[in-house]
């Protein structure tokens, strides 16, 4: 009997070691696909930016529209706060009427920024709506009329909230959480040169 005992002791330490490995990795295969489609749509943006890309009139390289950079185009925030609290249902199952829509390719360069920044945020919405996309520049020539000008570095950037497991602190990119952020938050990051 006591053998048993023993027998169903070990058995269940075993069983509660395995219990712990299956919940460790559904936690990072969750992390492992926000960090797969942050990459995505990075790349996706990227592309975008440069199908919209025209000649320099200063230089010999590519440039993008200025309206690229107007960071409320990103997130939604130029279309105001969603009721339901759920952004893919608010703004992607049907175009809001305040976003042209380019899919025929009648648009100004300023309305095609728009409608990529909604196509964008609409792809991120649908795979993790806590993430937040930015799009910045280290403009070389500030003299220039544009926001970004040839041969600058296009940096887009994808950050959701980080998450901990048994508050095990972790080491955070600084390029994701910057000096006044209080929540931790992971990122992807791509530098483009058009």
């Amino acid at each position: 009997m006591i053998e048993i005992l023993v027998t169903l002791f070990i058995l269940s330490i075993g069983l509660l070691g395995v219990a712990s490995l299956q919940f460790i990795g559904s936690f990072s295969n969750a992390d492992a696909l926000n960090r797969s489609q942050a990459v995505i749509i990075t790349q996706q943006l990227a592309e975008r930016l440069r199908a919209s890309a025209k000649m320099s009139n200063t230089a010999n390289s590519m440039v993008v529209d200025n309206s690229y950079f107007t960071n409320n185009l990103y997130n939604f925030d130029n279309l105001g706060a969603c009721a339901s609290g759920n952004t893919y249902n608010c703004y992607c199952l049907a175009m809001p009427a305040a976003i042209p829509d380019c899919s025929s390719g009648q648009c100004t360069p300023g309305q095609f920024a728009e409608f990529d920044a909604y196509e964008v945020s609409c792809s991120m919405a649908a795979t993790n709506p806590a993430a937040n996309i930015n799009l910045t520049c280290s403009d070389n020539d500030l003299l220039d009329a544009d926001a970004c000008s040839a041969g600058s570095r296009h940096r887009i950037m994808i950050s959701w909230p980080a998450q901990n497991w048994q508050n095990i602190d972790r080491q955070l990119n600084a390029l994701c959480n910057p000096a006044n952020s209080n929540d931790p938050r992971d990122c992807v990051v791509l530098d483009v040169t058009l």
